[in-house]
């Protein structure tokens, strides 16, 4: 993603020539922060702090931070944070999203025989699923390690167990923040479709802009006229879907693919112009569906770790709760 950078380190306008970053700092700090204010109360207190709201906000922006680490490093992350849409929903135009294989192996092989890559086209579905199963885990070796705290056999065993919980906090709290800047993607239009930076040489009918508004609608615009009470207005409470985090995550997808029309007609008629209402309730409410997003689906892995294998030889965690399997050292750290 060539860039060139005008201004000074504080503040940079980024000119891209491909793909961009979705939202700026501003816009996946208070994707993520909000997404933790908004988690009932059935969650560990340790996740749902003031001090962890804050370090999560700021990890929200931090895979972004990171761009520029090296050739090997970005060619393999950067496609994570986007997947090529085409208006049918068919990663481009190749591959319906309905019929996303499991791994990221099959995807691209599925990929390379419609002539395209997932290195091309994107991996941001797997990139949210990924990060989902690695928090589900984590919380169940919390869940795990509480209990086994309530059954230690020696205060030997239960000081071991305490410190491994509060190691597996700091590891959860890490894994939450960096995660949730995937989430935040997925809300932004424009890192959902084909027409990534304008409508581009597509059929355009409806005369949709064709001028690259990727960058100024997810940074500047957001940072100069959205408040972050706002967005955390239009997050509602938790409710589950019922479903997996695959079909939640197409959703989303589908949801914010149903929304690049509409941005696109907003840049051809003005709306996006400094203080113009009509742009800054259309990315207040992207932003919201990134934070609801994000924290339905921190409870999402709550509520499925119960049924989660953890140690070696593993065992689930439901039977650790229940007392039918005591959780011993060795379980967690057997050689």
């Amino acid at each position: 993603m060539p860039a060139v950078i005008v201004g000074g380190a504080s503040v940079a306008f980024l000119i891209f020539t491909g793909q961009c970053w979705a939202w700026g700092a501003t816009g996946h700090e208070w994707a993520s922060g909000i997404a933790i204010e908004k988690l009932p109360a059935t969650l560990p207190a340790f996740i749902r702090t003031p001090e962890s709201i804050a370090e999560i906000a700021v990890m929200g922006r931090e895979l972004d931070r990171s761009k520029g680490s090296g050739k090997t490093h970005d060619a393999e992350r950067d496609p994570g944070h986007y997947v090529d849409l085409a208006d049918d929903g068919s990663v481009e135009g190749v591959l319906p999203l309905a019929n996303l294989p499991a791994t990221r192996e099959e995807y691209d092989t599925l990929l390379r025989a419609g002539g395209k890559t997932q290195y091309k086209a994107g991996y941001l579905p797997y990139s949210i699923v990924d990060g989902f199963q690695q928090l589900r885990k984590d919380f169940a070796y919390w869940r795990a390690l509480t209990k086994a705290m309530e059954t230690a056999s020696t205060p030997e065993e239960r000081a071991w167990f305490e410190a491994d919980r509060r190691l597996r906090e700091k590891l959860t709290l890490r894994d939450v923040g960096v995660w949730s800047h995937y989430g935040g993607d997925a809300s932004q239009p424009l890192h959902v479709s084909v027409h990534y930076n304008s409508w581009g040489n597509y059929p355009n009918p409806e005369g949709y802009t064709t001028k690259k508004v990727h960058a100024y609608f997810e940074g500047e615009f957001v940072r100069r006229n959205l408040s972050r009470s706002a967005v955390a207005a239009e997050v509602g409470p938790y409710q589950p879907c019922g479903c997996s985090i695959e079909v939640k995550t197409k959703g989303l997808l589908l949801a914010s693919l149903a929304q690049v029309g509409p941005l696109c007609a907003l840049e051809r008629d003005g709306g996006f112009k400094r203080g113009d209402q009509r742009g800054t309730a259309f990315a207040t409410t992207r932003l919201a569906a990134g934070a609801t997003a994000v924290r339905d689906m921190i409870v999402m892995a709550w509520e499925e770790s119960t049924e989660t294998p953890v140690g070696y030889p593993m065992v689930n965690v439901r039977d650790i709760e229940s007392g039918k399997v005591r959780a011993a050292r060795e379980m967690f750290g057997a050689d």
